[in-house]
């Protein structure tokens, strides 16, 4: 979280706070080509950096991933591991649904 001089968080880091209060975020298992399996986080709306959510949840799983129309796609069966890193990035849990 960025502060200004006075030790406040920005404008920009509480509007932020407030939209990932106001996702319903949808965790879901699909099966591709060759049974792979892929975990999708989908509900974001365009307030959150979905880039950077990305990130952070394919370095703590260690896996790779995309962002495509608005969802994270991360590479095998993550589902059981994605709500308590997105409740550790700030979103609420009553929020997040499988």
């Amino acid at each position: 979280m960025n502060t200004d001089e006075f030790g406040l968080p920005s404008d920009a880091d509480v509007f932020e706070e407030i939209a990932k209060g106001e996702q319903h975020i949808t965790v879901s298992l699909e099966t591709r080509r060759y049974g792979k399996k892929i975990t999708v986080v989908s509900g974001f709306d365009k307030t959150v950096d979905l880039k950077s959510i990305a990130k952070s949840l394919k370095e703590k799983l260690a896996c790779g991933g995309t962002v495509k129309d608005h969802t994270v796609e991360l590479q095998g069966n993550h589902k059981r591991n994605v709500r308590p890193l997105l409740v550790s990035l700030g979103f609420p849990e009553e929020s997040i649904s499988d």
